[in-house]
């Protein structure tokens, strides 16, 4: 006789139901991983052994000598007091390391692991045992904790801000520490920034030191360099530690390849410039397309010594604008904002003003996969369909492009349609002015605070004249800037919003009607959009890269046909130059070339 099936009684069977149905209410169990994404997924498995963007067979050695502007006077770059030596970060590792070929990545560093649940409200990190300090020493939970206290309580402002998001830090095994953020804190970047960005420091050497100070002794270090040869305020070289425990890391190979790394101070660009050329250093981060086009022609360039190169990058462009105040009467209206919009001729003042350095900025996140390529994908359009009564027809379908000219400076066609679109929303011409139904001018003041920017805003001017507007330039200095934009007293300011590959609350500040009434805000338009609102509320909280590409792109259709701003232009890549004693690898991830990948080539 086959054994017979017992089948429990009816109550437990209906208890063992009611259990797997409360089990799967849960939210899901934090598991320990390798690496953490700010959404969704990291790109490198566990078992990833290096970067793709290395050379795994960079040769170690060689010296490589940089450039820095003005002087220092302290090895502490964690406080207020003091201009710390360039470099110093070197000396420093952190819990987890950040990636260049991802929007915003961490992989194990210090921690072998990271562990957070799906809230993100804490965090938990299990250290390396083969984790050390430059003396020898372990690095433990200890140390850990000890940094974050320290930092939180002694460190600069934005850090503080940061670290006291933590409402308490914790040893929860003999090498995991974890930290529990603040109940009344949602903020899903919060673990990402405790592992990649906290600096861990030796307690046994600082816990007896004034933290507060400056200071000119090299501490003991947690990175792959230590501070070797110095004269205070003139150069600082560092040297590759030989014992550094994490050079066979994943995200460490083909890292740190240079034996020292040597810095000389110089008193402005144009003294570092003329170093350059001599030979006086190898490598040359160029900000200015002015001073690449018209200084880098020289004989060491010419015979092929040195490479020049404009290097691309995935990074959002930001917006770089003349932002209309929408606070004054006469920029309420749309129509009026899209008129005194057509009246810039980029293409002109590139070729003439900007040595044909720059690209017309058409979004917010140009130069990024978040830029809108098209009319609003299904996604886009659940988002934006609720709001369809209170936004512009154009912003459900194809992008926004600013206008185009033909560069000769004298291109009348966006001109005449300006002028029509300035006429249908009641300014019209009289005796060569334009004025409102009331006879009242159309005047208005543009307000800087650098005089670099003078030549751009005059050029503006000149066009806006021809439309019968008389738009005032005015350089102010940077208190007198400063307080006037906190009490948004101004017409029309040019101001850059920076955005990065994974933007988030920053964003309310930028454009949430919130922030439109609250003094000192970066609102600078006024904007105040119940739509916007939302599509900054699904920004913040979305949970994987498609969701966050989806409401960026559809934030942006909002703002920039809008026309609130007169978008400007940004740079086409970043601009490096270098003796051809240094090498870089082929491949550039979205950051822009990885200067500790470099090396030095015989």
């Amino acid at each position: 006789m086959g054994e017979q099936m017992i089948k429990p009684p009816r109550f437990f069977r209906a208890l063992a139901v009611f259990g797997i149905l409360f089990a799967a209410a849960l939210p899901a169990q934090a598991q320990p991983a390798h690496g953490i994404a700010m959404h969704g997924e990291p790109k490198y498995s566990a078992d990833f052994t290096r970067l793709d963007y290395v050379n795994p067979e960079a040769p170690k050695g060689g010296t490589l000598r940089l450039a820095a502007i003005g002087t220092y006077d302290s090895f502490n770059s964690f406080v207020i007091k003091g201009r710390a030596a360039a470099g110093i970060g070197m000396i420093y590792e952190t819990l987890m390391q950040r990636v260049w070929d991802e929007p915003f990545t961490l992989y194990g560093l210090i921690a072998e692991s990271i562990e957070t649940p799906e809230d993100r409200s804490w965090v938990a990190f299990v250290l390396r045992q083969e984790a050390r300090f430059s003396d020898g020493s372990p690095i433990t939970v200890d140390d850990v904790i000890f940094s974050w206290e320290t930092i939180r309580t002694l460190g600069k402002p934005n850090s503080r801000t940061t670290y006291n998001k933590v409402a308490r830090v914790e040893q929860t095994g003999q090498r995991t520490v974890k930290f529990t953020f603040r109940d009344d804190v949602v903020d899903r970047e919060l673990p990402l920034l405790i592992g990649g960005f906290l600096p861990i420091l030796s307690k046994a050497y600082w816990q007896d030191r004034d933290f507060t100070e400056t200071t000119l002794e090299p501490p003991i270090s947690s990175g792959p360099y230590l501070i070797d040869k110095f004269e205070a305020g003139r150069n600082i070289s560092y040297r590759r530690d030989p014992n550094y425990w994490g050079a066979n890391l994943p995200v460490n190979v083909g890292h740190n390849n240079f034996d020292v790394i040597r810095y000389t101070y110089f008193r402005d660009n144009g003294v570092a410039l003329e170093a350059f050329k001599a030979g006086d250093y190898d490598y040359r981060f160029e900000g200015s397309a002015p001073r690449w086009a018209t200084q880098y022609d020289f004989p060491a360039r010419d015979q092929g010594e040195v490479t020049l190169e404009i290097v691309p990058h995935g990074i959002p462009s930001g917006l770089r604008a003349f932002a209309f105040n929408t606070r004054k009467p006469m920029f309420e209206n749309r129509q009026v904002r899209k008129a005194l919009s057509l009246a810039f001729d980029f293409e002109w003042i590139n070729a003439n003003l900007l040595n044909g350095g720059f690209v017309r900025t058409a979004s917010l996140f140009d130069n990024s996969d978040m830029k809108p390529n098209g009319p609003p994908a299904a996604a886009e359009l659940a988002l934006l369909e609720p709001w369809r009564g209170q936004l512009p027809a154009e912003v459900f379908g194809v992008p926004y492009t600013p206008p185009v000219t033909d560069g000769s400076g004298s291109d009348r066609r966006p001109l005449r349609e300006a002028s029509k679109l300035l006429e249908e929303a009641g300014w019209t011409v009289k005796n060569g002015e334009r004025v409102n139904a009331a006879g009242e001018p159309f005047i208005f003041e543009i307000l800087l605070r650098n005089s670099d920017n003078e030549k751009i805003a005059l050029a503006y001017q000149r066009n806006l004249k021809r439309l019968g507007v008389d738009a005032r330039v005015r350089l102010a200095d940077s208190a007198q800037y400063a307080g006037r934009l906190d009490d948004f007293d101004f017409d029309m300011i040019l101001v850059r919003w920076r955005v990065s590959l994974s933007p988030g609350n920053e964003q309310y500040k930028f454009w949430s009607s919130e922030a439109a009434n609250a003094p000192g805000s970066r609102n600078y338009t006024g904007i105040n959009s119940p739509a916007l609102d939302a599509m900054i509320e699904a920004l913040v909280g979305a949970k994987t890269r498609d969701e966050l590409i989806t409401a960026a792109r559809a934030l942006d259709r909002i703002l920039m046909w809008g026309n609130y701003v007169v978008p400007l232009y940004h740079d086409a890549g970043f601009r490096i130059a270098r003796w051809n004693k240094v090498a870089r690898p082929a491949q550039v991830p979205i950051y822009g070339a990885v200067l500790e990948t470099f090396w030095a080539e015989e």
